[in-house]
Formats: structure tokens, sequence, C-alpha cells
């Protein structure tokens, strides 16, 4: 049942995996098309050297659910795009550029724990198959011959107490 409890887990993480990824990369595709039009507009030296503003760290709300005993970590992460620190610099495509760059960080970060929660689930269930598998071929065999020779104990007993109480011919 554990093992059935932590795929279906790992099932649940994998849906949200798929619907996450084709995510990430459209995003970090729409950055990189930004950051080519920024750079065809200001070149290489003059977008490198532009001064960014002083913006607010991006910051990251981590709640944990649980799952059989397993950890599992939903990420919420925020971020505020860093533009130039000289209005006159800030150019639509530069613009353009920080706000796509900001949007990958909320992607990134809710792949990355489920991305965790995924591998804490695996080492889990395989843990667990493997404990199963131990009482599969070491436990219950030993379990089995106990049982028969209780059975076959009990038996002698039947056997012990039906002579006892056979009447003794003299």
């Amino acid at each position: 049942e554990k093992c059935l409890l932590r795929a279906g887990g790992i099932l649940k993480e994998l849906a949200r995996h798929a619907e996450l990824w084709p995510r990430l990369l459209a995003a970090r595709a729409a950055a990189r098309a930004t950051w080519v039009a920024a750079a065809a507009r200001h070149g290489l030296e003059e977008l490198a050297g532009l001064p960014l503003a002083a913006s607010p760290p991006a910051a990251a709300e981590i709640r944990h659910e649980g799952l059989m005993g397993v950890k599992l970590a939903v990420i919420d992460a925020h971020c505020t795009p860093a533009g130039p620190a000289d209005p006159l610099l800030r150019s639509p495509e530069v613009a353009a550029c920080a706000d796509a760059c900001a949007a990958l960080l909320p992607l990134a970060a809710a792949l990355a724990g489920c991305e965790g929660n995924l591998q804490r689930l695996l080492d889990e269930y395989r843990r667990t198959a493997r404990r199963a598998r131990a009482i599969d071929g070491v436990l219950l065999p030993e379990i089995d011959a106990a049982a028969r020779a209780m059975a076959a104990a009990l038996e002698e007993l039947d056997q012990d107490d039906a002579i006892a109480m056979r009447p003794r011919v003299r």
C-alpha cells in the first residue's frame, strides 16, 4: 500500500512537472528573444554596462506538505525586475528584457521544488519496495516455516492426546 501511495504521489508530481516545464521553456525563449532585441538596440557593451536601480530582493515562500512521511515542498517565488538606474537609459527593449528575466524565477523555483519532490518520493519508493521485497523473500518464508513447525507440533500433541484417551486393554 505504501508503494502504491508513493507511486501516486510521484504521478501527481510528474503531472505538475509536465505542466511547469513547457511554461519555463516558453518563458526562457521569450527572455532570450527580449535579450536579443535589447542587445541589437544597445549593443553588448552598453547593455552589460547599464547601472541597475536598487530593487527588492527575490523572495520565496516554501510550503511543506506531507505524503506518508515524505516532505513535499511547494515553492512560490516573487521577483521584481530591476531596471536601469537612470530613467533616460531605459528603453522598451531593456524593460521587456528585465520583465522577461524576472518572469523566469517563479517558474524555475516551482520546477526546482517539483524536481526535489520527485527525487525524495523516488528514494522513498525504492526504500519501501526494497523493504517489501525483504518481507516477501525473508520474513514470509520464515513465518511459513514457523507456522508449519507449529502445525506439526499441534498434530503431534493431538496424537499424544488421542493415545492417552484410548482405553488400555490388559
